[in-house]
């Protein structure tokens, strides 16, 4: 008889976790811990605390309009220092351990350079050492390879946590655990509300919408693909002792979840600003004319609202774009008056996005309108408003994010979940 294939997991590790050689090496007692659990382990990790951003910077210094591909080369580095480290402290305390780089396995990803996405990942590498030489993989995250050109590739900002769900699912693995320096998802963010709690679960769909809305627990690519593969995937802390770590949040199917509130977490965003344009002709292609320019500059719009004058000839139309392009976006409508044909164009880039979010919004009514008139009630003005099936959005006053948080957190029952 053949014997039984082992379970096999994987874990990723953030920059804080991997920030000096001391965090290393506890990082390598966390591994230990799942080997000695008869689990076959991929770890992915980042680079260094701050690695990333010396490395971005070198390459900006070099030169101000700098080649994507060789910026790709350089940023890339700092993961693999991190991988062959961790293989390194491993094998010193006994474990079986190689590093990987992505080409290696391979990650085969676009030519999007900077912000590449993965095409396809075909685990038999992986799984075919584990079978033959039992060695836990130490995967350098956040990079892949174009195949038609043989270029090296980055997944953009966060991108280890992708690289972790995709070899998760390349692998079928159990589960993919992202540890990072926070022990889980949290109704809000504690800083602001104290009384916030840990989640023990979260869908995948509320999630999605959560990271999208500005948590920064994990990157938005990592849960979509982690929702389409049916990975389940915690959220822990590397900061927790090995020898005993918490559970920390899972992020699983809807179904999962026997007990579910009507809202699960309330999220805000600082990376908004607002642009109005006033009294803009009242007739078709208008709207066209004014974001499918903001879309070929790849400006990504969110919230949009439109309100027609009293002579119904003219609308003011009012939306939000990331506050990095903010200027790149009023450049380009500015270009476009006479085209489109606005009397004036206004922008604030003081405004913060408030989002509550709950799969439990599909089965009851009045959810948003309750927050209305709480905010109301605490005179916080609303400048624009967007919903979904399971989030509604309100752009508020920067000065107002606090309260707007609190507020919205108590009125669900948050702060007694």
């Amino acid at each position: 008889m053949s014997a039984p294939m082992k379970k096999s997991l994987v874990m990723k590790f953030g920059g804080t976790s991997v920030a000096n050689l001391d965090r290393i090496r506890n990082v390598a007692q966390h591994v230990k811990r799942e080997v000695e659990a008869g689990y076959d382990v991929a770890v992915v990790v980042s680079a260094m605390s701050g690695k990333t951003n010396e490395l971005v910077a070198w390459c900006k210094d070099a030169s101000a309009l700098y080649d994507m591909r060789e910026y790709d080369a350089v940023v890339a580095s700092g993961e693999q220092v991190t991988s062959g480290l961790l293989a390194i402290a491993l094998q010193n305390i006994g474990i079986k351990a190689r590093s990987w780089q992505g080409w290696q396995i391979p990650i085969l990803t676009d030519d999007a350079h900077g912000s590449a996405r993965i095409l396809e990942l075909d685990g038999s590498r992986l799984m075919d050492s584990f079978s033959t030489r039992g060695e836990v993989a130490v995967i350098a995250g956040f990079q892949g390879i174009h195949e038609a050109t043989g270029r090296l590739t980055t997944l953009g900002r966060g991108g280890s946590d992708t690289s972790a769900v995709a070899i998760a699912a390349g692998i079928g693995a159990e589960r993919c655990d992202i540890y990072t320096d926070v022990d889980g998802v949290y109704t809000t963010d504690p800083r602001i509300v104290p009384k916030a709690k840990r989640l023990e679960k979260v869908a995948f769909e509320e999630m999605l919408e959560m990271a999208s809305m500005g948590a920064k627990v994990l990157q938005v690519r990592s849960v979509e693909l982690a929702m389409t593969h049916r990975v389940p995937t915690y959220v822990r802390s590397s900061f927790d002792d090995p020898a005993d770590p918490k559970p920390g949040t899972l992020i699983c199917g809807e179904e999962d979840i026997v007990e579910q509130q009507i809202i699960t977490g309330i999220a805000y965003s600082k990376d908004e600003a607002q642009i109005t344009l006033r009294r803009v002709a009242d007739k078709p292609g208008i709207a066209a004319a004014i974001f499918v320019p903001l879309a070929d500059a790849n400006i990504n719009v969110d919230m949009i609202i439109q309100v027609v004058s009293d002579d119904t000839t003219t609308t003011d139309i009012t939306f939000t774009v990331p506050t990095a392009d903010f200027e790149r976006a009023k450049t380009i409508l500015e270009g476009l008056r006479s085209t489109i044909g606005y009397a004036t164009l206004q922008g604030a880039n003081d405004v913060v996005k408030v989002s509550a979010i709950g799969v439990g919004m599909r089965s009851h009514a009045g959810v948003a309108a309750r927050a209305f008139k709480s905010l109301a009630d605490k005179g916080i003005n609303i400048r624009a408003i967007t919903t979904s099936e399971i989030k509604f959005s309100v752009l508020i006053d920067s000065a107002y994010t606090e309260l707007a948080v609190r507020t919205l957190h108590s009125l669900y029952g948050l702060d007694q979940a």
